[in-house]
């Protein structure tokens, strides 16, 4: 399920009314649900990052295995959205200062990424 979830009145109206402008933009009704936050139990290892730890080769060359080091790597954040197909190669290439990748990884991300079909993120 996708959903949003507030803590907050003013958190609830911005994702509100960002929802109803990209509904507008797609020209289709979105599905996410806006739920009120509830108690918040962080995944298991192996959920985190699911789809940036089904290259692990990647890991490997990043020397980061599941558990704490990964769970709150902000590159591996961003890998994991990229390689989900969330985000256009000119914005990888865009954030490849900020993550300071070895060039093999760089180049094992594009790879992949030529092969995603990338939405505008």
């Amino acid at each position: 399920m996708s959903a949003i979830f507030y803590h907050n009145d003013q958190q609830k109206a911005l994702a509100e009314e960002t929802m109803k402008a990209e509904a507008k933009k797609r020209n289709r009704t979105v599905q996410t649900k806006i739920l009120p936050a509830g108690e918040f139990y962080d995944a298991e290892d192996y959920h985190q990052k699911y789809l940036l730890q089904r290259y692990p080769y990647i890991l490997s060359q990043l020397d980061m295995e599941p558990g704490d080091q990964l769970n709150n790597s902000f590159v591996a954040t961003r890998l994991n959205g990229y390689v989900g197909g969330y985000g256009t190669m000119k914005a990888f290439e865009k954030d490849l200062d900020r993550l300071a990748l070895p060039p093999n990884i760089v180049m094992s991300m594009k790879k992949i990424m030529g092969t995603k079909s990338n939405v505008e993120c």
